[in-house]
């Protein structure tokens, strides 16, 4: 059978600080700039989940995109919309929550929780110009 990629976007809102606890502040301010303001900035987040699978006989799915919405939701948009990513998400703890980072803790939260297909590929767009991907460790 051919394999089929089937891809769910969801937002969300987001705050975070780009800073470095183990480096100076002269040091944070250098190398992030202004996304190392104090009181954090935000973002509008677009989230691409991507799960590769061969379409179920009876169905015709690979995943059911009400059950991957509703995944994505309790595993990520939950924990992450409307919070400060350094502050209110503990599977982001002690982690610098740049978006290459985003898509890998995404990922992990995501990779074990599909009821159907595998995930595939994780795409971050933190502005209309900039996005992260990530395939997975193996990758």
């Amino acid at each position: 059978m051919t394999t089929v990629y089937i891809t769910r976007e969801a937002h969300f809102n987001a705050a975070h600080r780009l800073h470095n606890p183990s480096k100076s502040d002269e040091w944070n301010q250098s190398v992030f700039g202004t996304c190392n303001s104090p009181n954090s900035h935000g973002h509008n987040y677009i989230l691409q989940v991507t799960v590769a699978g061969v379409p179920d006989p009876d169905t015709g799915y690979v995943i059911d995109l009400g059950v991957l919405k509703q995944v994505i939701h309790e595993r990520v948009l939950r924990h992450l919309d409307h919070k400060n990513l350094n502050l209110d998400v503990p599977f982001l703890d002690g982690i610098i929550p740049s978006t290459e980072n985003l898509v890998i803790a995404i990922w992990d939260q995501l990779v074990d929780s599909l009821p159907s297909g595998k995930l595939y590929h994780i795409r971050l767009h933190e502005t209309p110009r900039n996005s992260a991907e990530y395939f997975g460790p193996n990758k």
